[in-house]
């Protein structure tokens, strides 16, 4: 009989359906391997909550009224706010806040009535306010990834991607503003996917960079992240000024689609100098097995991806110092013990709840925003940005979907880059441009590279696309194997 935690989403969904598990169970179950773990990739458990979610779950699969996840067990970025469970975004500034309510994707998530009746396991590690490409970042422990616990799982979703593979619980949720769900799905082995921007609500959920950061699911398989999505999106404009007045829809609608005929688009501009060796050729294998499905590659070109490194770390800067003034010891947040007045209050506060990081982008963003260079650098990173969606609208003149790498390489070893933070923002190239973009991308098990740890292709649609992705990505698990294998660790 296949392990509780070895079975997906979609799995344990219908076993509960069918009575022959209940929510309570698997509660217990998932919540006993996750408080077991010692790879940092959880920051905080209530069980009590969690047993009482399962025990809702149970009698709302008694009485017929669950919804469609009802009893599957996950657990949340620690950037989602929670009532039931502290939430800290990784940062001393909120250590021990606990929200009055829930974001709107944990709402939909959950329990609660009209939710699809997932069970919250705990709250999970993250780099301080979604802020890196490591999860080294967060300001109470470092994630390792469960392949190679020397390594990082990827950043800034590095518990979320770090705990689905390492078996904890069938799913997370992840935020991507970036490539935060795409990368460390890449580097740990699962699958994720950022949608459309504005199809999911950001109400609820800690803002580092408004007009890029977007939640979706991490899991296993193209599967789950469907079912996930499909609950997780919709339509929230009384409480989010960035929601998209689109209705939600049944992502896993076109699974098992043909893909003959398909249009893939592949950069050269993905191909190029910087490219490891064994990510190519896991990539170069993958696109080899969608030819067979009846897939026809096309050559592109997305002539300004080198241009979104420095248009996203002028942007995404500028508006998380924004977004992170409200954090200054006054109605919320850490507020220092040592002050003589409110200057001082303001500085020390800020001083002792900030990390290094965060401290850099606030920094950064100010000095773009200032009198003086607002014109001559974030005006023009926002021109650019433009551009680079233009060149994606150009690219789908002559493809239907895009694929490449998600990143150059592996997972480094834990504080190889620490002391290089350009080294961690370039490994961010090939992610970046969907992300300005605003398209929907996503990482799906490839294969191995150096060293064998996992490489993740991604995959990148045109708006409103994610059905297709999620097909395509779909179609190459049916073929390939490579997201059913686990780390050595997981047992």
């Amino acid at each position: 009989m296949t392990a509780l935690h070895d079975m997906t989403v979609a799995e344990l969904a219908a076993q509960l359906r069918a009575k022959k598990l209940s929510a309570t169970e698997l509660a217990k179950h998932f919540l006993a391997r996750s408080q077991a773990d010692t790879s940092g990739a959880f920051l905080s458990f209530n069980p009590e909550a969690t047993m009482a979610q399962a025990k809702e779950a149970d009698a709302q699969l008694a009485a017929g009224t669950a919804g469609t996840l009802a009893g599957v067990p996950m657990a949340h970025k620690d950037i989602f706010v929670t009532a039931d469970f502290p939430t800290t975004a990784g940062s001393k500034m909120l250590e021990g806040y606990r929200s009055p309510f829930d974001a709107t994707v944990v709402r939909k998530l959950g329990v609660q009535a009209g939710g699809a009746g997932m069970v919250n396991v705990g709250k999970l590690n993250c780099d301080e306010f979604a802020m890196g490409s490591s999860n080294e970042n967060s300001a109470y422990k470092s994630v390792s990834n469960p392949w190679d616990t020397a390594r990082v799982p990827g950043g800034s979703s590095g518990g979320s991607s770090a705990a689905v593979a390492a078996r904890l619980v069938p799913a997370a949720t992840g935020t991507d503003t970036g490539g935060s769900i795409r990368q460390p799905a890449s580097f740990c082995g699962i699958t994720g996917i950022k949608p459309t921007y504005g199809r999911a609500s950001r109400y609820g959920m800690i803002a580092y960079a408004s007009s890029l950061d977007q939640a979706g699911p991490m899991a296993r398989n193209a599967e789950d992240c469907a079912l996930m999505l499909s609950a997780m999106c919709g339509p929230d404009l009384d409480r989010d000024s960035t929601s998209l007045d689109v209705p939600a829809e049944n992502f896993a609608r076109d699974l098992n689609a043909s893909l003959e005929g398909l249009r893939i688009g592949i950069p050269q501009e993905f191909f190029g100098e910087g490219l490891a060796p064994g990510v190519r050729a896991a990539v170069e294998a993958a696109l080899k097995e969608y030819e067979k499905l009846g897939a026809k590659l096309v050559p592109i070109s997305l002539p300004r991806t080198e241009l979104s490194i420095p248009v996203y770390y002028i942007i995404a800067p500028a508006e998380a110092s924004s977004n992170l003034s409200r954090f200054d010891g006054v109605k919320f947040g850490h507020r220092t013990k040592d002050y003589t007045d409110l200057v001082s209050m303001y500085k020390r506060s800020r001083a002792e709840g900030f990390g290094e990081e965060v401290k850099r982008r606030i920094m950064t963003g100010a000095y773009v925003l200032s009198h003086g260079y607002y014109d001559a650098y974030y005006l023009q990173a926002q021109k650019i940005r433009r551009m680079i969606s233009d060149d994606f609208q150009q690219a789908f003149k002559v493809c239907d979907v895009i694929a490449g790498p998600v990143a150059p390489t592996v997972a480094w070893k834990l504080g190889e880059k620490a002391d290089d933070p350009v080294a961690n923002y370039l490994a961010d190239i090939f992610t970046l441009p969907a992300s300005l973009a605003g398209l929907p991308g996503m990482s799906v098990p490839a294969g191995f590279g150096e060293e064998g740890m996992p490489v993740g292709l991604q995959l990148i649609g045109n708006y409103f696309k994610e059905a297709q992705l999620l097909n395509v990505a779909h179609r190459l698990q049916q073929a390939t194997d490579f997201h059913l294998r686990q780390p050595g660790g997981a047992k």
